[in-house]
């Protein structure tokens, strides 16, 4: 992704299209705080940057995220939370996932197609959820499909009950 891509059609607000918001004004109806610029809210990469921080201090070993968030996100992160502590790096190792597909789309709150793991696990094994997961590359985009997962929830089964015929244990597995 080439740098600033993702800032496109917003350059009549901004004087460069690396340009972030640190503070954004409320929409009707959204939360707000009193400021000199009006009301309004921090944005999100100030939000992230406080949270970490309150938590953490002024240096990560390890920042995660999907893939998407690696610019404007995590790079607006890094200059606003090195410029606050006057450090050189703020973040020693960043670890960018894939996404989480849906039928071939990504999973989004926008798109109606979020899945909580109660859910997943509500309809097939805890032991299914964590297979697929682990046959899946982490810097790569997973895919789920009913019917690849149902596939994976039928060889554990499988192998759970063969397991539990072999050593005579019982394992609990749906």
């Amino acid at each position: 992704m080439e740098e600033g891509s993702l800032s496109k059609g917003n350059e009549k607000d901004k004087k460069s299209s690396g340009d972030f918001v640190l503070w954004k004004k409320s929409k009707e109806k959204e939360p707000f705080w009193e400021s000199p610029w009006g009301q309004g809210r921090p944005g999100w990469h100030i939000e992230c940057s406080c949270m970490s921080s309150e938590i953490f201090g002024d240096s990560l070993d390890l920042h995660t995220g999907g893939c998407d968030l690696k610019f404007p996100h995590h790079d607006n992160e890094i200059a606003q939370t090195e410029a606050y502590y006057d450090i050189k790096q703020w973040i020693n190792y960043f670890l960018h996932t894939g996404h989480l597909n849906i039928e071939g789309l990504k999973m989004s709150k926008s798109l109606k197609n979020f899945k909580k793991i109660s859910d997943f696990i509500s309809v097939y094994s805890a032991n299914s959820f964590r297979i697929f997961f682990c046959i899946s590359k982490w810097d790569k985009d997973m895919d789920f499909t009913y019917i690849a997962f149902y596939l994976i929830f039928i060889i554990v089964s499988i192998f759970l009950y063969q397991l539990n015929k072999m050593i005579d244990f019982h394992f609990i597995f749906l």
